[in-house]
């Protein structure tokens, strides 16, 4: 398939939109002449024209992706999400086989090779616990936290005056400015659906995810965030997993 120089898109990206793999993936593919673009083996720099479909993948890369893993963690307060910072470690540091929930149904088993290359799709701040997603999957890491993506998370927000005191104290308007009004940087920030559960805790659905951002929200409007928990990232929820504990992404679930 000729390629003109400036033409259409680059094949991995293209191969990313498709959702067949993440562009570093699709890099490494090419690289090793796994991957065919109507019928010829494609190359590094490739492009191929904007809404190309003919693209097939060899095999043994799509069994290499089937053998990559996805865990959901219950993660404590203490950890945090990525790579270890300012002392604290890294929630990865949880996953054992002594961890491993027993209500685990995803028939899956552990081995110490597929803490490699897994990394978190998403953060959740040092004092918050609840559902991380670690993944060896570029796929799933773009479906949650891509440009593109629209894939909401839920939170249970405990929260008390700025000075400790209970019972909190938000107005109707604060109310409907933790929906929608408020920016953080500058920076407008997307829709959220924020409503009360109970007198001291807030639901929070969020489809973007800044630094401490649930937080910062609470503060613009006079309130003190005092236990934040994530319980659901798109279709998958934390359900009964227990605190500290891990299980594999099923088959069957999807976040979207």
């Amino acid at each position: 398939m000729p390629e003109q120089a400036g033409a259409g898109v680059r094949l991995s990206k293209r191969m990313s939109e498709l959702g067949l793999c993440s562009r570093r993936e699709a890099d490494e593919w090419i690289a090793r002449g796994l991957v065919q673009v109507r019928g010829q083996t494609a190359f590094i720099g490739m492009k191929v024209p904007e809404n190309e479909t003919a693209i097939t993948v060899d095999s043994r890369a799509s069994r290499e992706q089937s053998a990559r893993v996805t865990i959901l963690i219950n993660k404590p307060v203490g950890y945090v999400s990525g790579q270890a910072e300012g002392g604290y470690k890294p929630a990865k540091v949880l996953i054992s086989e002594a961890t491993h929930w027993k209500g685990d149904r995803s028939g899956r088993r552990f081995s110490r090779s597929q803490l490699e290359s897994l990394v978190p799709a998403g953060r959740l701040d040092i004092d918050s616990t609840g559902l991380l997603v670690l993944t060896q999957d570029g796929r799933i890491a773009r479906e949650i936290i891509g440009e593109q993506s629209q894939v909401d998370k839920e939170y249970i927000v405990r929260v008390s005056n700025l000075d400790g005191s209970m019972p909190p104290r938000l107005s109707e308007q604060n109310l409907a400015r933790l929906n929608f009004g408020l920016a953080l940087d500058g920076v407008p920030l997307r829709r959220a659906r924020v409503a009360w559960l109970n007198e001291s805790e807030l639901r929070f659905e969020l489809t973007e995810g800044k630094k401490r951002q649930i937080r910062r929200m609470c503060e613009m409007v006079g309130l003190k965030v005092t236990r934040l928990k994530r319980v659901r990232i798109g279709a998958v929820r934390l359900g009964n997993l227990p605190l500290g504990a891990w299980r594999y992404l099923g088959d069957d679930e999807r976040f979207a």
